[in-house]
């Protein structure tokens, strides 16, 4: 008997101890994200009737990354996306490594990110090349400080073609959810 009113006890602590939400600072995490880059209209013409606008969407991309956040300030992912240029209707599908870093954490974060990777040639239309990016951001927390989401600017460079002389430059603003 005094066994079992030992081991409920014990279970009882452990399930007290598991239930306490503390700030999780470090682990694994999934983040998916969106990005759009705008550029001028050079259609427009300012009282146009035709319905132009004077930014238009160029390249759209989608990334899935999976990564480990070190502490409250470093993180490493490792990224797979698909880009596509609306205008120059070029098909990328990268592969990179990323850095993130914080430079102010308070209760909601601003960083710093790079990353660098080379493109799969999964077809005919896809580029074969190399990339690379920075960027900087915000970052907003839900009410238990786990899942967050991600607002900012990349710029990106991409260098495809022969020999990698084409090149391609871009500044994207981008909508991440991260769950972690």
């Amino acid at each position: 008997m005094k066994t079992l009113v030992l081991t409920c006890m014990f279970c009882c602590s452990l399930l007290d101890l598991f239930a306490q939400e503390d700030i999780k600072s470090s682990g694994l995490y999934y983040k998916i994200s969106v990005a759009a880059t705008l550029t001028n209209n050079e259609e427009y013409t300012i009282g146009n009737n035709e319905g132009h606008t004077f930014i238009e969407v160029n390249g759209l991309f989608l990334n899935n990354s999976l990564g480990y956040q070190f502490d409250g300030r470093s993180s490493i992912d490792v990224n797979i996306e698909y880009d596509y240029y609306l205008r120059q209707e070029l098909n990328f599908l990268p592969v990179h490594l990323g850095f993130n870093y914080n430079i102010l954490d308070f209760d909601d974060v601003l960083f710093i990110r790079g990353g660098y990777g080379k493109f799969i040639k999964a077809g005919e239309s896809f580029e074969k090349g190399t990339m690379y990016k920075v960027g900087i951001g915000y970052r907003a927390f839900d009410e238990n400080f786990k899942n967050s989401w991600l607002i900012g600017l990349d710029f990106n460079r991409k260098r495809f073609g022969y020999k990698q002389q084409e090149k391609l430059s871009s500044v994207s603003l981008f909508l991440e959810f991260m769950v972690f």
